[in-house]
């Protein structure tokens, strides 16, 4: 079934990005998708997302959903029709709202997995964990800054931001396919946090990105975004 146009808006979006080896990610992406290397690495992370009035474009704001989301990803390109596109691959998403975990595949692409989120917010600080139904877990302690982190593998906010920008289309696995989704945002800005405290039990996992292979880079900040998602091209996994 064709996912149909959705519109909303994003009240706030953190985007915490790593570094990675390209290699461990080789391993892990499956066809068509290869890492984009960027200075001799992999770029991953997680997106921490709180969507307001979510629903089918054209119906009113009042039937709309809200929810707190996580989605880890993993930057990529792949060829189609004699040309690279680049987007986002996006092995895991998690959610705060029950619906969502059964909707998956129909109104957003790919499994959801059940999470409690736990957020606190105000005067420019942000506090977010959330446990899976899995015992998955993700926490952020961060701050807004007026400067961008020194030790990114980015030269600048802008260098950041343009990359960033670029993964809008995001490919999620759904049994034995890959379903894609594309973000328009009405305006893009992005804000520099100054990250205080970071865990992903999913990057940390030594079985999959063995020690040293993943290392917290930078956090973004979007906040009031109006969007829309449309569905994109099915790849098969097989």
């Amino acid at each position: 079934m064709k996912i149909p146009i959705i519109h909303g808006y994003i009240e706030r979006r953190i985007l915490i990005n790593f570094t990675a080896d390209p290699k461990t990610i080789e391993e892990i992406l499956p066809f068509p998708f290869r890492p984009i290397i960027y200075k001799k690495k992999a770029i991953v992370g997680i997106c921490l997302i709180r969507l307001k009035n979510i629903k089918p474009k054209g119906l009113p704001a009042f039937v709309g959903i809200n929810s707190e989301n996580g989605a880890h990803r993993i930057a990529v390109e792949w060829d189609e029709n004699g040309e690279t596109k680049t987007g986002v691959y996006i092995p895991r998403r998690d959610t705060s709202l029950r619906f969502n975990t059964l909707v998956g595949g129909r109104l957003f692409p790919g499994k959801h997995y059940y999470a409690k989120f736990n957020v606190k917010e105000g005067n420019g600080n942000y506090h977010i964990d959330f446990k899976s139904s899995d015992d998955t877990e993700t926490l952020i302690d961060a701050v807004e800054s007026k400067t961008f982190n020194d030790n990114s593998i980015f030269e600048t906010l802008h260098d950041a931001s343009n990359f960033f920008k670029s993964g809008e289309l995001g490919y999620s696995p759904n049994k034995d396919k890959f379903e894609g989704l594309k973000l328009n945002t009405y305006n893009w800005e992005v804000r520099p946090l100054e990250v205080l405290k970071v865990k992903s039990s999913f990057f940390e996992n030594e079985e999959v990105f063995p020690k040293g292979s993943v290392t917290f880079d930078n956090a973004l900040l979007m906040t009031n975004i109006e969007h829309e998602w449309k569905s994109e091209k099915l790849y098969s996994s097989t």
